[in-house]
């Protein structure tokens, strides 16, 4: 039996699909943002360091924006990509609702602790440090 066919009108239909458009803030790519966010406010928790900056209103970008580094020290290659994945993960999950709008967060990876720490974990550390971050 061939699957059913999408409708003709051009409109979506409903399921158990993910949505299409991911709702992951803009990712900082520039060298310079970094700088500027290594600048600003930090926040240390067990499961990794966050780094926020309030952009100034003359900078063109919107939104939130988020950036993810893991050094050397957090291990080899396939422990630092391990540990930014879930970096991303917990970030697409928790910058929605607990970040604010016109700010640069940066999250660094820990070593050793980042890619072995429960993921619940995880996110109650970044909550934590984005509570604290935007208290002063």
């Amino acid at each position: 039996m061939a699957p059913p066919e999408a409708p003709m009108d051009g409109t979506a239909r409903q399921g158990n699909n993910p949505p299409a458009v991911s709702v992951c803030p803009e990712v900082l790519e520039k060298r310079a943002d970094f700088l500027l966010a290594a600048r600003a406010r930090r926040q240390g928790t067990k499961g990794m360091m966050v780094q926020a900056r309030k952009r100034s209103p003359d900078e063109p970008a919107r939104g939130t924006r988020v950036g993810f580094t893991c050094s050397k020290k957090v291990g080899n290659a396939v422990a630092r990509n391990r540990a930014k994945r879930r970096l991303r993960e917990v970030a697409r999950l928790i910058l929605p609702e607990y970040g604010q709008a016109g700010w640069d967060y940066v999250l660094i990876g820990r070593a050793e602790v980042t890619a072995t720490r429960p993921f619940p974990d995880l996110q109650g550390d970044l909550i934590y440090a984005l509570k604290k971050l935007h208290q002063t």
